[in-house]
């Protein structure tokens, strides 16, 4: 049977401590997950805040390709009529041709956080999943704590699943929501559930005794056609289940195949790119996609390695996008350069290595590429023998000052050269970063007058080295945008004002030379 993935990294994910997402992250990650193949994307739950509902109105406009989007939200409330339900209106608004609702299935929460009876919350599965259909909407059936349900009164949440089955659910999703369920528990429910009921089962597992990977593959084992995680497990407390190892798992282990090979090829791209998105570090130790899954560093490992690569590593690390590396002496990623070159119709045949290198020394300061295309591409063009920059800074002066009761003013100045032309320019901002952008648009719009329809969408920053205190290295990644056209550039220095401008730079650099092609 085909075996359906279902991301929720736009709504369980966000429920990670630290982590938040603006609509146009949700909506980069969300075309990230359509091209990697990923079948289902839940883009948020409309009816709790403006930005989900946002999303939804922003992802119609420009659809996906692959993926179908799902709303997400909870049956109807106790003694509410579904068409009065606030919730349930806005997944109608929302519009997607999915919708998944979130149900009790313990008896624990039934009574004691719901505070209805039995029988109302049985009510509330059926008619909300009804009511849906009657849309015309894919309904997804999400069995909250079912597994701790089933352990309270096995009964109960046996008819809580009947409930939503009956009243025509298309999926039925057996939630781990506690994540302390053992594997071989997950399997016997499953393949209990297989035999008492027709439709189509799911597993959600949360990560929270370290078993989520686990418990998805034994339900899987067991019947199970659609599993629900995130990327990179972000979720709340410990997380969910992480999609990245359970994908290369199923299709490399298991033989289970749910990814195209060139969609499995870039699983370490994809955990990246949604980390750098997150603002999130990744882990680099993390399976099949951390920076360390695959590096050698025991003499006798690298020994091994040297003759047979298979010796030390359980795949090959090509197949998920990763590479293996001597931790002394790293192998060179030439290949990378020239696909990434190749992809930007840029030549590089003659700049790969110099490139590469030059990566691997900025990387060493605090930089970083997964998510700073426009860098990289500027990295490319530079590397070319014929390349005159645009323009170049002399120098900049930014002041931050506070007088009185007044707020905290900005003001840059910037001396620019382009050309044999040199121009001196001010302007203030909200901050020190919008001051020193507005004086060097102020300096180059004359000269490139493209500049005008470039604006700032996003400012990231991070700390690379959090040990060092006030010394440590800030890394600044700056998203432009101009119309349709997005990207994202990056700047790293004990300074960040310093951080800001290489990221500044970047940008406007690229802009200019996109503009003038």
């Amino acid at each position: 049977m085909t075996l359906l993935l279902y991301d929720t990294t736009l709504r369980d994910g966000t429920q990670r401590e630290g982590l938040s997402l603006s609509v146009g992250d949700k909506l980069k990650i969300a075309r990230a997950l359509d091209q990697m193949g990923v079948h289902y994307i839940e883009g948020g739950w409309p009816g709790s805040n403006p930005k989900d509902a946002e999303f939804f109105r922003r992802v119609r406009d420009a659809p996906l390709t692959r993926a179908k989007v799902a709303a997400f939200g909870s049956t109807r409330r106790a003694g509410t009529r579904c068409e009065d339900d606030p919730n349930l209106r806005a997944l109608e608004e929302a519009g997607t041709p999915v919708v998944t609702i979130v149900g009790k299935s313990s008896t624990l929460h039934v009574e004691r956080v719901l505070e209805t009876t039995r029988e109302e919350n049985l009510r509330m599965v059926g008619e909300s999943v009804a009511w849906l259909k009657r849309l015309g909407r894919e309904v997804v059936y999400d069995a909250e704590h079912f597994f701790d349900g089933y352990r309270l009164d096995p009964g109960y949440a046996l008819a809580t699943l009947t409930a939503a089955t009956d009243a025509g659910a298309d999926c039925v999703v057996l939630c781990d929501t506690n994540g302390g369920e053992l594997p071989e528990v997950v399997r016997d429910r499953v393949l209990e559930l297989r035999s008492r009921l027709t439709v189509a089962l799911g597993i959600h597992p949360h990560n929270d005794a370290g078993l989520a990977v686990a418990n998805a593959l034994a339900a899987v084992q067991a019947g199970c056609i659609q599993v629900q995680g995130t990327i990179n497990g972000y979720g709340e407390r410990c997380g969910n289940l992480d999609l990245v190892p359970l994908i290369a798992t199923l299709q490399l282990k298991m033989g289970r195949c749910v990814l195209s090979d060139e969609s499995l090829r870039r699983l370490t791209e994809v955990s990246q790119f949604v980390a750098a998105v997150a603002n999130q570090h990744p882990d680099p130790h993390a399976p099949y996609v951390g920076r360390s899954a695959f590096a050698h560093k025991a003499g006798i490992h690298v020994a091994a390695m040297a003759k047979l690569s298979e010796s030390y590593q359980h795949v090959a690390p090509a197949a998920v996008g990763n590479e293996m590396r001597v931790v002394v002496s790293e192998v060179a990623g030439r290949r990378n350069v020239r696909l990434r070159a190749e992809a930007l119709g840029l030549a590089a045949a003659e700049s790969e290595g110099p490139v590469l290198q030059r990566i691997k020394e900025l990387e060493h300061r605090g930089f970083q590429f997964e998510a700073a295309e426009g860098s990289f591409e500027m990295l490319l063009r530079r590397a070319s023998p014929d390349y005159r920059a645009p323009f170049a800074l002399e120098d900049f002066t930014v002041i931050v000052e506070k007088r009185g009761g007044d707020g905290v003013r900005a003001q840059a100045t910037v001396k620019l050269r382009v050309g044999e032309q040199v121009m001196h320019t001010a302007a203030e901002g909200d901050g020190p970063v919008g001051a020193l952008d507005q004086a060097v648009r102020k300096a180059l719009i004359p000269h490139f007058p493209e500049l005008e329809k470039v604006q700032l969408v996003d400012y990231k920053v991070r700390i690379v080295d959090e040990h060092l205190g006030t010394a440590a290295r800030t890394r600044v990644i700056v998203e432009s945008a101009r119309g349709a056209e997005r990207w994202s550039t990056v700047g790293c220095s004990e300074n960040i004002i310093e951080a800001s401008w290489l990221a500044l730079c970047d940008g406007l650099e690229l802009a200019v030379l996109k503009g003038g092609e």
